[in-house]
């Protein structure tokens, strides 16, 4: 068998936005059940280069749909198993963050490959572009929170920032939810433009005639503050920024904090954070990187501040809150690109998109 070559135009086709959410969230229950392995996250520093590696393995068993809360015994032999095809997958993105590149390499700051195997054979089945594969399990993440955290009829999104990466919230989040209005908040107004232009509803996204891949295909878009868009019903935060930017939300907002990464980032108001109940992906990397790692250094925020993972609400072992202020605290778990990955890597498959060749020797 050969390995299948998916670059980034590959990847963004084969990926069908709705079931790359739901193999997400699939995969978040899998962790919570232990029915997914996903070692820590580790690095290579390499600051002679102002930059660093980092290898994020994990496996992800979703073969059977199965009551929650049981172990897997008892849901073999139970009458109510829901047995459904499912699927099981492996995989490793190998990734940087090297800050300097693009003034000294013409190179974006993160690039990523990811490494796509048959856990059963140990095949490589593929290779694929892991920039965009990120982005997109990244959005993906955000819509899985949101479905939870948030009522059904949430209309309005805030985002603050306007890079490549609000772009997927909106489509990933309009696909869990019937978003109308979006304030979109950066002081970059090429990116404000660009944004426009993908999804408003005005001259400018008639006159690209760009067309958005989700369930609306335009939305009233409006330049506002970030104040403004942090009180729609749910805001996406996507900056890089080391100092507080959203200082209050509206009564209800659920908040997805998709910026932090590294330790010192820190995009949401110490006060916003201590009263609202907040979800994180992982324990572990959130409070070392995540949003909450700045105020929980500094004793502001320990254990007891903590609802839940959010796998162990997909899992059914918390219940979801839909009232209040929430926040979803997200650092990117290796399990999103695994799940994200097999939906593409089908999905490719299917259509016929991608390279094969012989990457590894298979002869006995």
């Amino acid at each position: 068998m050969e390995t299948l070559l998916l670059d980034p135009e590959d990847v963004a086709a084969s990926a069908d936005l709705p079931a790359v959410i739901d193999a997400v969230e699939a995969g978040f229950g899998a962790y919570a059940r232990g029915e997914a392995q996903m070692p820590a996250k580790s690095y290579i520093d390499l600051p002679q280069h102002d930059g660093d590696f980092r290898s994020m393995p994990a496996y992800i068993d979703a073969r059977e749909t199965r009551p929650a809360g049981a172990s897997r015994n008892e849901r073999a032999g139970s009458g109510a198993t829901r047995e459904t095809e499912g699927w099981e997958a492996a995989g490793v993105k190998w990734v940087n963050s090297h800050p300097e590149n693009p003034d000294r390499h013409g190179l974006p700051t993160v690039m990523g490959t990811m490494i796509y195997s048959d856990p059963e054979t140990a095949l490589p089945l593929a290779i694929l572009d892991g920039t965009v594969l990120t982005r997109l399990r990244t959005g993906a993440a955000a819509a899985v929170a949101t479905r939870y955290f948030t009522p059904e009829d949430a209309t309005s999104l805030g985002l603050v920032g306007a890079g490549v990466q609000s772009h997927t919230q909106l489509e990933a989040i309009a696909a869990v939810r019937e978003i109308e209005r979006v304030v979109i908040a950066d002081r970059d107004e090429a990116a404000l433009a660009e944004f426009e232009a993908l999804y408003g509803d005005g001259e400018a996204q008639r006159a690209s005639g760009s067309r958005a891949a989700a369930p609306r295909d335009t939305f009233e878009v409006v330049r506002g503050s970030i104040a403004e868009a942090a009180a729609c019903d749910v805001v996406s935060t996507t900056t890089p920024v080391r100092d507080p930017i959203v200082h209050a939300v509206g009564p209800d907002t659920h908040v997805n904090a998709m910026g932090a990464d590294a330790a010192g980032k820190h995009e949401i108001a110490d006060d916003v954070l201590q009263g609202a109940t907040i979800v994180i992906d992982d324990y572990a990397q959130c409070t070392h990187s995540g949003e909450i790692n700045v105020p929980w250094s500094a004793g502001l925020l320990d254990d007891g501040d903590i609802y839940a993972e959010l796998g162990e609400v997909v899992a059914g072992q918390v219940d979801p809150v839909r009232e209040g202020v929430t926040v979803f605290d997200s650092t990117g778990l290796a399990i999103q690109d695994v799940a994200a990955s097999h939906v593409v890597y089908e999905g490719a498959r299917e259509q016929g998109r991608g390279t094969d060749f012989a990457l590894v020797g298979t002869e006995t």
